[in-house]
Parts: structure tokens; C-alpha cells; sequence
């Protein structure tokens, strides 16, 4: 259901003062993009005849054009909470369409949308709850990030100890007033890591929610005169930092998940979905941690996952399922991080689900079932090779990013990790440059 209007906008637009507006859009890294334009030019942004240069976005070139349109989402618009009163700065989340109108295929935002279409035609709706890991770090003399900090603050901890408290607030407040409920935030475990739960809700606004929530959390984190980075893993030795993806499946509104007479009050679809993810994990680890860095949280000792399987009771699984509280069953992701792009995360984890449902297939058994010491058989990919390696083969989520997006992914990463290959690290440097 439509939450604003043309009229709506246009009305709010004149009683709140507003000056700018920044059409945003999500390019297929997940990083927000964007261009602004002044009031004046409200009937062309919402007429979607703003246009932008596609081959000055990373994989955003196209065969047979040369401009890309935005379109904005009407339901996206919201007013910057920390812009000038007086002149006021709004935005719109925008889809991207080519010159005829068609989408464009490298649109993520287009990608879930067409696979929410398809769980549609099945029946089912879903809701997508998130917990965003980041760290807030010292920024160098002249403002650059770095990864220092001179906080000790761990798990819960409380000012003075933990020196982000007026940061996160801040974070909460501005989300708040953009629309986006934060159940919780509070100091996470290593020093400067701290954790923000995002809400339950549709698994579009929850995209959406994401990568404005990564937005908000660096802008406020400068006003503050830090610095804030989802990077997986910034420092050696210590836990990295990871995006918790909880999902529910809805049929009429009710969560299909649940099943009261089940032991862990799971249904055989909750099952079935889960399986659904299991099967493709290894492939859709490339979409789930794309970058070379991610690789370096998803070892052993750090609570990170690392093998394919699934608990009830085990504190770092890759999926745990848990029906506790009044939601009704979950099912929890432990393994993106927030290099990921939200949107192509959701998308191949429902397509997943929804071919696990469609397909009657059963997982594995649970962690919490198998004999002590015995192994788990598939791990997910060590190395961002491995993983595009593993994504090469899985022709299902090929169909589900498309060919655009794949073709992309599997370029771009190949050529990231070669890059990475040439480098010479410094633990090289002390392990080999005396001894060799």
C-alpha cells in the first residue's frame, strides 16, 4: 500500500521548507550513490527524467545507452535529520530504468523486487529483521580512518567505559525520525564494535533500511569525530563484524514458520526454506561476503561461522533457529557483513528458500545432534577466489541475479583477488624477507 502520494510529496515538500533533494540509488557493490537536484526540478524527479552518466558507475555500462534514469520511490522519501532546518534536505530511494522505461538489469533494487514477485505468486510475503555490526574508530590527523582506538569498552558495557554511547544514540534518534525502528544497540564485543538490531519489516524496506542505516551511522560518526566502517574484519586477532539476517515467511499475514507441535516449534516449510539456503550457501557466499577482507572473519576461534550447518542451541552456527519470544519461529543467518549488498543478499536467500519449499527438501542434521568431534563435511569458501569459484557453478543463483549482475560479480571479483595477489603483505615481509 502506497504510503505518500505525488500530492503528498508536493504538500510536504512546501510545509517543511524543503530546498534539495538527493535522488539515491544502490550500485551492485551495495554502496549508496546519488546526485542531487534543487526543488525546482521536483515535476522532473518525480516524472523519473533525471539521468545520469551509467558508465561512471561500476558495472552499471550497458549496450545501447549511454544514460540511465531514476525513478524514485515515493515511500523512500524522508528529510536528512541532521541537514539545516532552514533549506532542508530530503531524499528518494530510486529505482534505475533505462531510456524505453524497461529496468535495468544491474539494478539490485530491481532484483529483489522481482524476486519478492515471485514468493508473491507463491503466497507468501516476507519480513526481514537485521543486526548491523560496526566498529568507530579514531580518525588520523588530517581526518582519515583508521583502524585505532583507545577504548576498552566489551559486551554491554556503559559510559565512561564505552565511548560510543552518545554516538548511538545519536544513530537511534536520526533513524527514528527517517522512519527506521532500532529494537536495541549497545557496545559490542571488541573495543569500538558496536551492534544496532534493526526492526522487523518487508524485506524491501528492510533492504532499504540497510544501506540507509550504513549512510546514517558514518555521517553521524564524523559529526562525532570518529570514524564509522562496516569492514568484516579491520583488525588482525580480534572478531570481525557481521550482518545477522533474520527471516520469517508469511502466508495472510501469519508467520509459516511456526509450528507449536514441533519440538523446536518449527514447520516443515521452515525446514524446507532453510534447506533451501543450505543448498546453495557455498555459491552464495560470494554474495554474502564479497570482498578479499571478509574472508578474514569467517576463520575458526572468532564466533564467526565457517561450516555449512545449522542449531538450535549453538552460540555461532551459520543458521540458528529460534522460535523464542512472541514472532514465532526464525530463521537466522550468521554470515553476511556488511560489505554485502542487502538487496542481492535477501533476493538469493528467499529464492533459495522458496525452491527448498517447492522442492520438499530436508537439511542436514543439526549441529546440536551430531557425535562430539565429529565434522562438519562442507565449509564455507576460505578465500574470495574460492568464492567465486563456488558461485561460477551454481547456475540457480546465476537466474536469480541475472546475467548482468552475475557476469559482474564473477569479472569484478576475479579481478579484486588478483589484485590482492600481487600484494606483498607486511606478515610476509617479517615471516620470509630474514629467513629465505
Amino acid at each position: 500500500m502506497a504510503k505518500y502520494s505525488r500530492q503528498d510529496i508536493l504538500n510536504l515538500i512546501e510545509e517543511e521548507d524543503i530546498e534539495f533533494i538527493r535522488l539515491q540509488f544502490t550500485g551492485i557493490d551495495g554502496n549508496l550513490k546519488n546526485m542531487a537536484a534543487t526543488i525546482d526540478q521536483i515535476d522532473k524527479i518525480l516524472d523519473g527524467r533525471c539521468k545520469f552518466d551509467c558508465a561512471a558507475i561500476d558495472g552499471f555500462r550497458g549496450e545501447g545507452y549511454e544514460e540511465l534514469f531514476l525513478v524514485p520511490d515515493l515511500n523512500t522519501f524522508v528529510i536528512f535529520p541532521w541537514r539545516p532546518q532552514n533549506g532542508k534536505v530530503a531524499r528518494f530511494l530510486c529505482d534505475v530504468v533505462k531510456p524505453d522505461g524497461t529496468p535495468f538489469e544491474g539494478d539490485s533494487r530491481y532484483i529483489l523486487r522481482r524476486t519478492l514477485k515471485q514468493a508473491k505468486d507463491m503466497g507468501y510475503t516476507l519480513d526481514v529483521a537485521v543486526k548491523n555490526e560496526f566498529f568507530l574508530f579514531d580518525l588520523g590527523e588530517n581526518g582519515e580512518p583508521t583502524n585505532h582506538t583507545s577504548e576498552k569498552g566489551g559486551y554491554f558495557d556503559i559510559g565512561p567505559t564505552d565511548w560510543g554511547e552518545n554516538t548511538r544514540r545519536d544513530i537511534v534518534l536520526y533513524l527514528a525520525d527517517m522512519g527506521i525502528v532500532s529494537e536495541s544497540s549497545y557496545h559490542s564485543d571488541e573495543a569500538a564494535q558496536h551492534a544496532l538490531d534493526l526492526r522487523y519489516v518487508d524485506a524491501l524496506a528492510m533492504a532499504d533500511n540497510v544501506v540507509t542505516t550504513r549512510l546514517v551511522v558514518r555521517t553521524v560518526a564524523r559529526r562525532h569525530g570518529v570514524h564509522g566502517t562496516f569492514m568484516p574484519k579491520p583488525v588482525e586477532n580480534e572478531k570481525g563484524s557481521g550482518s545477522h539476517y533474520t527471516f520469517s515467511l508469511c502466508r495472510d499475514g501469519k508467520n509459516i514458520f511456526t509450528d507449536r507441535s514441533d519440538p523446536l516449534g518449527v514447520s516443515t516449510e521452515g525446514y524446507q526454506f532453510m534447506a533451501g539456503i543450505l543448498k546453495h550457501i557455498t555459491g552464495m557466499t560470494l554474495v554474502n561476503n564479497p570482498i578479499v577482507n571478509s574472508y578474514k572473519r569467517l576463520i575458526p576461534g572468532y564466533l564467526a561461522p565457517v561450516s555449512v550447518g545449522w542449531s538450535s542451541t549453538n552460540s555461532s552456527p551459520l543458521i540458528r533457529l529460534t522460535s523464542i519470544g512472541g514472532d514465532g519461529a526464525r530463521i537466522v543467518l550468521r554470515s553476511p557483513d556488511g560489505a554485502s549488498n542487502p538487496y542481492l543478499v535477501i533476493a538469493a536467500c528467499l529464492a533459495a528458500g522458496l525452491e527448498g519449499i517447492r522442492e520438499g527438501l530436508e537439511p542436514p542434521v543439526a549441529m546440536d545432534k551430531m557425535a562430539e568431534g565429529e565434522p562438519l563435511e562442507e565449509k564455507l569458501p576460505r578465500t574470495l577466489h574460492e568464492a567465486v569459484s563456488q558461485f561460477k557453478k551454481d547456475t540457480f543463483l546465476h537466474d536469480v541475479l541475472g546475467k548482468h549482475i552475475s557476469g559482474h560479480l564473477i569479472l569484478s571479483k576475479d579481478r579484486e583477488w588478483n589484485e590482492y595477489c600481487k600484494q606483498v603483505t607486511t606478515w610476509e615481509k617479517n615471516r620470509y624477507l630474514g629467513t629465505v
